[in-house]
């Protein structure tokens, strides 16, 4: 199991420290030569999406994800995050990755000033720990993305196939339930990946042997 966590600003030490924990393997994705690990999940940090969103575009990272994300490969995303995989921003210009078919509202719960810590039911995990920080949320969901969360009748945490995306930081806490659930999704893809490439491996054998 490897996990790559985008590195390029924000709190990317934090989920670090957390995979750390849980003894996960993980690889810094910092610019287009770090793609060429092959990853069994990704993890979008919170942060500044603009400054991100310059980041990977500029360094050729974007269209790589976008296309890894499309085609399977699960994702965590957190705060700025989840503005990254969104395919609406309402206050801003032009979407980033739109892979996830939600709409946005970037610093949606307030200013820095305004952050705030909650305990909230979270779908299939019971109440968990939240913390806010300048934090965005959903406004709308499109197709069949899932509600996991609200808060103060907000969507703050969605899942759509293999993407969840949540408004607050759970890096920030001791709780690992959300990070277990994501690798969990992760260890599924891997196991599925390796009995497709073992299928593929005995159709060819047979093949050969004909």
């Amino acid at each position: 199991m490897l996990i790559g966590v985008l590195s390029v600003q924000g709190s990317f030490a934090e989920h670090i420290k957390v995979l750390d924990n849980m003894r996960i393997r993980h690889v810094q994705l910092r610019n287009f030569h770090d793609l060429s690990y092959i990853i069994d999940g990704l993890i979008l940090p919170g942060g500044e999406s603009t400054v991100q969103g310059k980041i990977i575009k500029e360094s050729g990272m974007l269209s790589h994800l976008r296309r890894q994300i499309n085609d399977g490969l699960p994702v965590l995303a957190t705060c700025a995050g989840m503005i990254l995989l969104a395919k609406d921003i309402s206050n801003y210009e032009k979407p980033h990755l739109a892979t996830l078919p939600v709409k946005v509202r970037r610093n949606g719960f307030g200013r820095q000033i305004e952050s705030f810590y909650t305990e909230e039911d979270f779908e299939g995990l019971g109440t968990v720990p939240m913390t806010f920080i300048r934090a965005p949320y959903v406004e709308k969901v499109y197709k069949d993305t899932k509600v996991l969360a609200t808060v103060k009748d907000r969507i703050v945490a969605v899942c759509y196939k293999n993407q969840i995306a949540l408004s607050f930081h759970p890096e920030l806490n001791d709780d690992y339930r959300i990070h277990e659930m994501f690798i969990d999704m992760a260890q599924k893809r891997k196991n599925q990946v390796q009995s497709l490439i073992a299928a593929a491996s005995l159709l060819t054998s047979e093949n050969l042997q004909i």
